[in-house]
């Protein structure tokens, strides 16, 4: 067996000169003891305790009694538990299409806009660093109340409408609740895209233009290729992110009416401390936890395959 300095001397590396491996040393450490603990003490521990949980019936003050695996027996039976998830997967597919799509049209106006891009990334950006609950309330109030909401104003000019507040509508709760979410979330989207979009070699554009293409074909071919791994990331975030939504449905409509509304992590709330049944809710945060890591796994899975991302 040829040894690894033959190889590089006869091989298609010949004269790459190979380096020693170096290692870290013992006080790094030291320095990094800090960050651990913390990740141990607040994500680790946390988690574990979790997943232990999740095989035992626990009302929360008296002595956990071991189930096995029957929370998630008894979970997987709960239809609500399925509409739920149902939920969940809409809400995924909203907020996979609807602010991906308005955040890269907004990254791409910003990239051939001349003057105020400043001003712009900060009209967008400001929704995401108000507080949900503060934004939930105000379009709680000023867009879908039938009183003194933008519902009331529509009902009064177009009495044929007869319009009623979306958040009160089984077919239409989830929506509105999403819509209210998106309105926060697509400028985040946009000044992200944009800031990628600001990293693409301008003579790429430029050549496209002097070869005929149109905005259109510069856009497809050039600029979502030259961010996709930006784009790839917040698309998995977005996965992530949809699975564990909580703020916007707990104060808008608390997963209803009828359970139209209800999420994986709004039904984890509600059995802990409504239900004040801590194993089945541990049993659905695991299953939550599950469905991010397999989100997260793809996501790796694409950045080893391609490389660049």
């Amino acid at each position: 067996m040829q040894t690894k300095r033959e190889i590089l001397s006869t091989g298609p590396l010949r004269g790459v000169r190979s380096r020693p491996v170096r290692r870290l040393s013992p006080n790094l450490w030291y320095f990094a003891a800090p960050t651990l603990s913390l990740n141990v003490v607040i994500v680790a521990v946390p988690a574990v305790l979790t997943v232990l949980l999740a095989f035992f019936s626990w009302d929360g003050i008296g002595t956990p009694i071991f189930v096995g695996g029957q929370n998630f027996v008894t979970l997987l039976a709960d239809p609500i538990f399925w509409q739920s998830l149902g939920n969940n997967l809409k809400w995924m597919l909203l907020f996979l299409t609807v602010p991906v799509l308005t955040g890269l049209l907004l990254a791409s106006q910003l990239y051939v806009v001349r003057r105020g891009k400043t001003f712009f990334q900060l009209a967008f950006f400001l929704p995401h660093v108000i507080a949900s609950v503060v934004i939930a309330r105000v379009w709680q109030g000023m867009i879908y109340s039938p009183s003194t909401g933008l519902v009331s104003v529509l009902n009064q000019h177009f009495a044929a409408l007869d319009l009623q507040s979306p958040l009160a509508q089984t077919s239409t709760s989830l929506y509105g609740v999403a819509l209210t979410d998106m309105w926060q979330w697509w400028g985040f989207l946009g000044v992200v895209f944009f800031s990628a979009l600001r990293q693409v070699d301008v003579q790429q554009v430029e050549a496209g233009l002097v070869e005929g293409a149109s905005t259109a074909q510069i856009f497809r071919h050039i600029l979502i290729p030259s961010i996709r791994p930006t784009l790839v990331l917040m698309l998995v975030m977005t996965v992530i992110w949809s699975f564990v939504a909580f703020e916007y449905v707990y104060v808008l409509t608390a997963g209803g009416p009828a359970f139209s509304s209800e999420l994986l992590s709004t039904l984890a709330y509600r059995q802990a401390f409504s239900d004040f049944n801590v194993g089945q809710a541990a049993a659905t945060s695991v299953i939550i936890g599950c469905l991010g890591l397999i989100a997260t796994t793809v996501y790796i899975r694409l950045q080893n395959r391609d490389g660049d991302l």
